[in-house]
């Protein structure tokens, strides 16, 4: 399990160097409250965006992105809106989204990086 841990973790911090270079700000990482987890809360001046981040050593069991099904995305909802509740500062006058970084490969360094924009919560 361990090993499992680390790789997302590294999935984690790769997906926040990601988004840092396209000019976001990571606000919060591994948020929690009684609902859940958000990996990443990051922002730029328009938006704050919760990130769900999914890393696979391949698609053996497949595409990250397909763990990310219609009961994920609801709950990633509900966690979006009740981290905007406990910063409301932080998200005044900004729109609230939900992205998806996916990453594949087994060094997460080097490892293949697709990013949703604005996933569609059911």
């Amino acid at each position: 399990m361990a090993d499992k841990d680390e790789l997302g973790r590294a999935g984690e911090e790769r997906a926040a160097r990601y988004l840092e270079r396209l000019g976001f700000t990571v606000l919060d990482r591994n948020w929690r409250c009684r609902a859940g987890e958000i990996d990443l809360v990051v922002a730029d001046a328009r938006s704050v965006v919760v990130v769900e981040v999914k890393t696979r050593r391949d698609e053996g069991f497949g595409h990250p992105f397909e763990a990310i099904d219609a009961r994920k995305r609801a709950r990633l909802w509900r966690l979006a809106v009740a981290w905007a509740a406990e910063h409301r500062d932080r998200v005044q006058g900004r729109r609230l989204r939900i992205d998806a970084i996916g990453l594949t490969g087994r060094d997460p360094g080097t490892a293949r990086l697709e990013h949703l924009v604005d996933v569609e919560v059911p």
